[in-house]
């Protein structure tokens, strides 16, 4: 289970944190504004009040064992500055912040975030998706039901062919395409091994992407 800490509760935050938490993510969720906060605390493992712009405040919220900060912080340049900051120092592998413009993502990219994002609203739960595995490279819905999967071949994948594979029986995925050095191919060979290098895009409904993410840990 991936441990996450969101900072900033706004529609960004708040969409996030709630769909990793349904996802099956260990979530703190952090804001300074206590009635957001309470709003949120019924549906995450842990939800905290504090000011954002205080490097103790940050400090003191016990976020050093997480796997992955969030900052959801865009209006806020100094506040995001600190949480990536001091996520860094206190050792958190992989920090995404995101950036209300281009000037802002630099910023934070040159003081130690792994990733810049600049979401619309509805990208909350995209940007779970892609979190909760490490195989997951994009995340796209087409409809209420179906989506699509941009992830690379699992290792136990790597040399064997879809055809031995049988991914629609056992996971119920069906391999739209496969990328291969930035080209994307949709005649697919199914007797030809999976490389280690390709991506694989998949379209299935989204009630199977939590036992594919399972069976991926």
């Amino acid at each position: 289970m991936k441990s996450v800490v969101v900072f900033g509760l706004g529609q960004f935050g708040r969409s996030l944190a709630l769909s990793l938490s349904k996802a099956g993510a260990d979530v703190m969720a952090v804001d300074k504004n206590e009635e957001v906060v309470a709003a949120v605390a019924p549906s995450v493992t842990y939800a905290a009040a504090a000011d954002l712009s205080n490097a103790d405040a940050i400090s003191g919220l016990g976020i050093n064992n997480m796997d992955i900060a969030v900052v959801a912080l865009a209006s806020n340049l100094a506040a995001s500055i600190l949480c990536v900051v001091i996520s860094k120092e206190l050792g958190i592998p992989y920090v995404i912040a995101k950036a209300s413009g281009e000037r802002m993502g630099v910023i934070l990219k040159k003081i130690g975030a792994d990733r810049i994002i600049y979401p619309e609203s509805e990208m909350g739960e995209r940007t779970a998706r892609v979190l909760m595995s490490n195989d997951f490279l994009e995340y796209f819905d087409i409809d209420d039901n179906l989506c699509i999967v941009e992830m690379k071949p699992r290792k136990e994948w790597v040399g064997k062919s879809l055809k031995q594979l049988n991914l629609r029986e056992k996971y119920r995925i069906n391999v739209a395409a496969v990328k291969s050095h930035n080209e994307m191919r949709s005649s697919i060979d199914p007797n030809k091994p999976l490389k280690e290098n390709s991506d694989l895009l998949i379209v299935t409904e989204r009630e199977n992407l939590k036992n594919l993410s399972k069976n991926m840990k």
